[in-house]
């Protein structure tokens, strides 16, 4: 089922902007978010055909069948436990079966971890764009030459030193492999034999063998770092895929208020961890943050990440000690749960038969 059909099936019974602009952190570069929740039709319920999620190739736009919207619930998942939050400036539908979802039927003591989890996920996000912005990856893809030595004369040497120092291009060299010797080859060179090459393109990914006339006499022993190239192979993919599908607007803020860290992700850590604390002092999620001003400080890049990551240490000590004290249940009452969802579905099938 696709976004449009959904939209046209009447099966949905919630829908609202979420994310930053819920929040209210957000500027004029920011997306716009929208969440829902959806009842599939009761002969496709009941049949093989479950689908329990259904999203653009985004994720900007995400309906959770109601099923599923009650599971992620009931494990306090901070992204879904908001949505029975939101702002009503943020509410662009809510059909009357939703009204019957209530925040207290699931919030327990097990926000404690998930929403903590969720904000620490945040600071290694965060510190996972700094490595790519220190340790940028040359656009020019190195190839299996940059990674072979050449053993001459008692000392190793890059193979494209010696290849310069001889004189000799790597397309008239010939290797065999040296028995009992891990990625170690004799390397021969001659104008007369047709010998393969070291590699037999720029776009190789190993070394070429050869095979060698009787007699032939060795110039060197050649060294093929393979594991060193295979892991600069997946750095680099992994650098230039994120230079692809990165968020320019983002990534030009990171790099403007040169912290070296994606603030945007500090942000989120501190959010979350104020949600928690809430959670546990009142019984309440606050999607439009009373903090707004200092998680925009965050995200301008006016702190150091050693010192944010103090003040998260700090936090989650603080939320360990109200979690222990909160009159919160420890886990949600699953047998209340069900029984709610059973109910939901029946009203939503009488209401809306097939």
């Amino acid at each position: 089922m696709k976004i449009e059909e959904l939209k046209q099936s009447g099966h949905i019974i919630f829908e609202c902007i979420s994310g930053s602009r819920a929040y209210g952190l957000d500027t004029p570069a920011s997306d716009t978010d929208i969440r829902g929740v959806f009842i599939l039709p009761e002969e496709r319920f009941y049949s093989l055909d479950y689908i329990g999620q259904i999203n653009n190739e985004t994720n900007d736009i995400v309906y959770y069948e109601l099923r599923k919207f009650i599971d992620l619930c009931s494990k306090n998942n901070p992204n879904i436990l908001e949505l029975l939050s939101i702002p009503d400036e943020c509410v662009l539908y809510k059909h009357p079966v939703f009204d019957d979802i209530k925040l207290d039927v699931f919030l327990s003591k097990q926000c404690e971890k998930s929403f903590a989890n969720y904000a620490y996920a945040q600071i290694k996000k965060a510190r996972g764009l700094e490595k790519k912005i220190v340790n940028p990856v040359e656009k020019e893809r190195k190839s299996v030459l940059d990674f072979c030595l050449v053993y001459e004369k008692g000392r190793a040497i890059l193979l494209k030193a010696f290849l310069d120092k001889h004189n000799i291009k790597q397309e008239n060299c010939g290797l065999a492999n040296i028995t009992h010797l891990k990625d170690c080859n004799n390397l021969y060179h001659s104008l007369e034999v047709p010998y393969k090459g070291i590699i037999k393109s720029s776009k190789a990914n190993d070394i070429a063998l050869s095979s060698i006339p009787k007699g032939e006499a060795a110039i060197g022993m050649l060294f093929f770092n393979k594991d060193g190239y295979s892991t600069y192979c997946k750095k680099y993919k992994e650098y230039w895929d994120w230079v692809g599908k990165r968020n320019e607007e983002r990534y030009k803020t990171t790099v403007s208020h040169g912290k070296n860290y994606d603030s945007k992700n500090m942000m989120h850590t501190f959010r979350l961890l104020h949600m928690a604390k809430e959670i546990a002092s009142e019984s309440i999620i606050n999607v439009k943050r009373r903090d707004r001003a200092f998680l925009l400080e965050i995200k301008k890049g006016k702190f150091e990440y050693d010192e944010l990551v103090n003040w998260a240490e700090e936090r989650k000590i603080e939320l360990e000690y109200l979690y222990a004290t909160s009159g919160l249940p420890d886990k949600p009452n699953l047998k209340r749960i069900n029984r709610l969802l059973a109910e939901l579905r029946v009203s939503f099938y009488k209401l809306n038969p097939l």
